[in-house]
């Protein structure tokens, strides 16, 4: 990576039961990012089945910390536990079983140190795909993203992703309440940084759900009606605030797949 910064980056993941994914993952991570980085793997339990492989691996990747989320349950909870536990001034959050977001990472990167406050990977637009995944999700999640822009003027073609890197400092001056239910607070941030005025970027990914195998915890009916709670929550103030900060766009020197 050219013109290397002095912010450390912390890759936060929160993860339940994901012993086999944690070992690929960290592999990748260490062939393809040249940046200097902590990666904190981020469990509820006790019992996980990620621990003994994190606890395993530590010697080999010294940069790697395990924490144990005693905030609540959920992921709004572990990744304020990460955030908590972190070093860096940047923050990524992704599931362990994405390729995507470590292919994004120096775009992500340089918008943020192109001054942007919050960078949010987008599967709907500028060459994104969304593959494989829960058929019934996927449209909905397409539906939404693109029903929120036009009733709102949400400036992000897919504000729901789970798939965000931002500056630690501005994320510690929000307040994240999403119920502990599926990834609806990455849904929650992306409004809250709009509503509080940040500068905002955005890198198109292809996503691949559950690239690795493993169970997806999608449920329909507690999923849709949290995310449902802040999509009105969104339509309701970011019209109020009226946002006109256009979200500036890095589109990957690379074909993406």
């Amino acid at each position: 990576m050219k013109n290397k910064s002095s912010h450390k980056l912390s890759i936060v993941m929160p993860v339940r039961n994901e012993g086999v994914n944690i070992k690929i993952m960290l592999q990748i991570l260490n062939a393809v990012v040249d940046y200097p980085y902590e990666t904190l793997i981020v469990c509820d339990n006790l019992d996980d089945d990620s621990i003994p492989v994190v606890n395993k691996l530590q010697p080999k990747y010294p940069n790697l910390k395990l924490v144990h989320n005693q905030l609540g349950k959920g992921v709004i909870n572990a990744i304020k536990a990460g955030v908590q536990n972190s070093s860096g001034d940047y923050i990524l959050i992704f599931a362990v079983d994405e390729i995507g977001p470590v292919l994004a990472i120096e775009d992500m990167i340089e918008l943020l140190e192109d001054d942007c406050d919050l960078v949010s990977c987008t599967r709907y637009a500028h060459g994104g795909r969304r593959l494989g995944g829960h058929v019934i999700g996927g449209f909905l999640s397409r539906l939404a993203n693109r029903m929120f822009s036009i009733l709102c003027g949400s400036k992000f073609t897919d504000a729901t992703t789970g798939i965000k890197m931002f500056k630690k400092s501005v994320f510690n001056e929000l307040n994240f309440e999403a119920k502990p239910v599926g990834w609806a607070v990455v849904f929650e941030m992306a409004i809250k940084f709009q509503m509080h005025g940040c500068k905002l970027g955005e890198v198109p990914i292809v996503s691949i759900d559950r690239l690795y195998g493993g169970v997806s915890s999608f449920k329909i009916g507690p999923w849709v009606k949290e995310y449902m709670r802040w999509f009105w929550f969104g339509v309701k103030n970011l019209r109020k605030k009226n946002i006109t900060n256009d979200v500036k766009v890095k589109i990957p020197t690379t074909t993406i797949w």
